[in-house]
């Protein structure tokens, strides 16, 4: 079996207990992601394979939070009553699910079409030695 195989199934939720309830932690849906790509831009640049949680929390809290809210599909507020090693587990759950959505999925995706469209413009093949994926030869 390959990777192929599993692409076409929904991903797995990851239950979580946070504030007292089950939530189903799974990757953000088209929809949602406008908004929160627009709410982590400003601190994008400060998260990694592991972020210092704390850090993010005081320095960029209230983006977090909103952040957060999005990604778990509950009110900011919800969020903003969690205990703080709670909010932390949440954020773990929510970037964890997410960045590994983008890795496996949109990612190779976003390069699958990309290399088809190139191959698909009439006059044009991409080159081979060119510097970037925006350079094409004409074929005629």
């Amino acid at each position: 079996m390959t990777d192929e195989t599993f692409a076409a199934l929904p991903p797995v939720a990851e239950t979580v207990t946070i504030g007292g309830e089950a939530l189903d932690v799974t990757p953000l849906k088209v929809g949602e992601l406008p908004i929160f790509a627009r709410t982590v831009r400003p601190i994008a640049g400060k998260l990694s394979a592991a972020p210092d949680w704390l850090r993010l929390l005081a320095e960029d809290g209230e983006t977090v939070i909103l952040a957060l809210a999005i990604a778990c599909r509950r009110p900011p507020e919800w969020v903003s009553g969690l205990a703080l090693d709670e909010a932390i587990r949440l954020a773990e759950a929510v970037f964890g699910a997410n960045a590994d959505f983008f890795i496996r999925r949109v990612v190779p995706e976003i390069t699958r079409v990309s290399q088809r469209i190139g191959t698909v413009i009439p006059g044009q093949t991409p080159s081979a030695d060119s510097s970037g994926p925006g350079t094409v030869t004409p074929t005629s």
